[in-house]
C-alpha cells in the first residue's frame, strides 16, 4: 500500500508505526467509543490499512515498531487470519465496525482496552504476552476456543446483550474451550449476557471472576467442565443467573464464592461433580436458588453454613477432610434429609469422620445415631420394632447412659413394691431374708443371681410385676450388648 493512497488520519498512524508512537484521535479523554459510528473520516483508519502495518510494515533502525492507536474508528474487517505479527498491536478506546478476525493468528500483544466491538473471532489465537480485552463491550461472541494465551484480562468487559442468553455454542458470550493459558485469566467485574464457556481449558495461574455478572437465566452461566487451574477459581460476590458447571474441575486452592449469589430456579444452581477442589467457600453466600450437585467430589475444607444450602441437594459419594465453620451436629445434619436420593449412609460416615477429624466424638456419635434412625425409616413397618426398641433403651449404643437410668428406676418401682408385700417363701425356714433390692435385681439381671429370685414365689400382681423385671432385664442387656458391639466395631 502506498502512503499517497492514504487519508490523514490513516498518514498520521502510517508515520507513527514505525517508532511505536501513540496516535490519539480523542478530541476528550471521555470520549465515549460507543458513539464512534457517528465519528468522521478525521478519525476514521481503514482496517486494509492497520492489515498492511501489521504484516509489512516500514521499520527504522533503533526503533521498535508497533500499532498504539487511541479513539479510531476502524471501518472494514480486521482480518490477520493465520497471520504472523511480530509486533504489539494496541487499539484502545477505538470503535470497530465490523468483527476482528484474528483465527489461527500468532500476534506477540494485542489491546483493545476500552473498544467496542461487534465481536471478536480468534479461536486457536496465540499471543506471546497478553490479549487485554479490559473494559470492552462486545456485542457479538467471543470466540477463543483451542487459544494459546500468555495471560488473559477481560477486567470490566461487556460482553452480549441483554435478552440473547441461548444454550446454542455460537450464541455463547464467552468461548475459551479447550484454551490454554499461560499465567491467570482476570476477568474481575465482567458483565455477560450469555454462556461464559471455558470447557476443558488450562489455566497455570488463577481464575479471578470476583464481582462478575453472569447473565444466562434458565440455562448455564458458566460451563467450565474439566477447567484445570494452577491454584484457585475466585468468584467473590460472583452473582451467577444460570448454572455453574464445573463438573469434573480440578482445582488445587480454592474454589471462593464468598458472597456470591447463585441462582437457577427449577434446575441446579451449582454442579462440581466428580470435582478435586482444595477448598469450596460458600462463606456469607445467598441462600442459593435451585440445587447443588457435588455428587462424587473430592474436597479438603468445605466451608458452607447451613442456611446457604438449597432445598434440594445431591452428596451421593461428596468426600471432604474437614468442615467450617465448626458447628453442633444438629445444625448440619438437616442437609442430609434434603438428599435427593434419600438415604446415602455414606454421607453420614463422611460427616462422622469430618466431626471425628475436628476432635468432636459427642457430635460423631450423634450424627451416627441419627443415621440409624434415618435408616430404620427404609424398614417394613414389622422391622422398625427392634430398631425403635434400642433406640428407645439406650439410644442405639451411643447414649449407655439410658440403660443405666431405666435399670434404675425399674429397681426403685420394684424395691418399693416388694417391700411393702414381701413375696412368698418357697420352703419356710430355709429362704434366706428378704432384700427387696437384691430381689429386684435378681429379677432385673438375667446373669448375675444373689439368691433371692430361687427363694421366693410372688403372687398374683406381684408375679405379673417380676415378669416385666425379667423380660425388661433381658431386652436392655440384648440391646446394651449389640450397642456396645456397634461402637466396638466403629472403633
Amino acid at each position: 500500500m502506498e502512503i499517497n493512497d492514504l487519508t490523514p488520519a490513516e498518514r498520521r498512524v502510517w508515520e507513527a508505526f514505525p517508532r511505536g508512537e501513540v496516535v490519539d484521535f480523542r478530541e476528550d479523554p471521555d470520549d465515549d467509543p460507543a458513539a464512534g459510528a457517528s465519528w468522521g473520516p478525521e478519525r476514521s483508519v481503514r482496517a486494509e490499512v492497520l492489515r498492511a502495518l501489521l504484516l509489512n510494515g516500514p521499520a527504522r533502525d533503533g526503533e521498535i515498531p508497533g500499532l498504539n492507536v487511541r479513539g479510531a474508528r476502524v471501518t472494514g474487517q480486521l482480518n490477520l487470519k493465520y497471520g504472523d505479527v511480530e509486533h504489539p498491536v494496541r487499539l484502545r478506546s477505538c470503535f470497530f465496525e465490523q468483527t476482528p478476525e484474528l483465527y489461527g493468528a500468532r500476534v506477540r500483544a494485542l489491546v483493545l482496552t476500552d473498544s467496542v466491538l461487534p465481536g471478536f473471532s480468534a479461536s486457536a489465537l496465540r499471543a506471546e504476552v497478553v490479549l487485554r480485552l479490559t473494559c470492552c463491550r462486545i456485542a457479538g461472541p467471543v470466540r477463543l476456543s483451542g487459544a494459546h494465551l500468555a495471560g488473559f484480562f477481560l477486567n470490566d468487559a461487556r460482553l452480549g446483550t441483554p435478552g440473547g442468553a441461548t444454550s446454542e455454542p455460537q450464541k455463547a458470550a464467552l468461548q475459551l474451550n479447550h484454551a490454554v493459558i499461560g499465567t491467570d485469566v482476570w476477568a474481575v467485574g465482567l458483565v455477560s449476557h450469555g454462556q461464559i464457556r471455558l470447557n476443558g481449558t488450562t489455566v497455570a495461574g488463577l481464575v479471578n471472576l470476583d464481582d462478575a455478572e453472569l447473565h444466562a437465566p434458565g440455562d448455564t452461566a458458566l460451563h467450565a467442565e474439566t477447567l484445570s487451574v494452577g491454584t484457585d477459581l475466585r468468584a467473590m460476590r460472583l452473582r451467577a443467573h444460570g448454572r455453574v458447571n464445573l463438573t469434573g474441575a480440578r482445582i488445587p486452592g480454592q474454589l471462593n464464592l464468598a458472597y456470591a449469589r447463585l441462582s437457577k430456579p427449577g434446575g441446579q444452581a451449582l454442579r462440581a461433580s466428580s470435582c478435586v477442589i482444595g477448598e469450596l467457600w460458600l462463606r456469607e453466600a445467598a441462600p442459593i436458588e435451585g440445587s447443588v450437585n457435588l455428587r462424587r467430589a473430592q474436597l479438603d475444607l468445605l466451608h458452607v453454613p447451613p442456611e446457604v444450602w438449597p432445598d434440594e441437594v445431591r452428596l451421593e459419594g461428596l468426600t471432604y477432610r474437614s468442615l467450617a465453620p465448626l458447628l453442633p451436629a444438629e445444625q448440619r445434619l438437616p442437609l442430609l434429609e434434603r438428599e435427593v436420593a434419600g438415604y446415602v449412609p455414606y454421607a453420614y460416615e463422611q460427616l462422622t469422620a469430618a466431626y471425628r477429624t475436628a476432635g468432636d466424638e459427642a457430635a460423631a456419635r450423634t450424627v451416627q445415631l441419627t443415621k440409624l434412625r434415618r435408616h430404620r425409616r427404609t424398614l417394613p413397618r414389622y422391622a422398625r420394632f427392634w430398631g425403635h426398641l434400642q433406640d428407645v433403651t439406650v439410644g442405639y449404643g451411643f447414649r449407655p447412659m439410658r440403660a443405666a437410668g431405666w435399670l434404675l428406676a425399674l429397681l426403685l418401682t420394684g424395691s418399693v413394691v416388694f417391700a411393702l408385700d414381701h413375696p412368698r417363701a418357697l420352703k419356710a425356714g430355709e429362704a434366706p431374708d428378704f432384700n427387696p433390692v437384691f430381689y429386684t435385681l435378681d429379677l432385673l439381671l438375667p446373669i448375675i443371681g444373689f439368691g433371692q429370685e430361687a427363694a421366693f414365689a410372688p403372687e398374683g400382681g406381684h408375679q405379673w410385676l417380676s415378669y416385666l423385671l425379667i423380660v425388661t432385664g433381658w431386652i436392655l442387656a440384648t440391646t446394651t450388648a449389640a450397642g456396645v458391639s456397634r461402637s466396638l466395631r466403629r472403633q
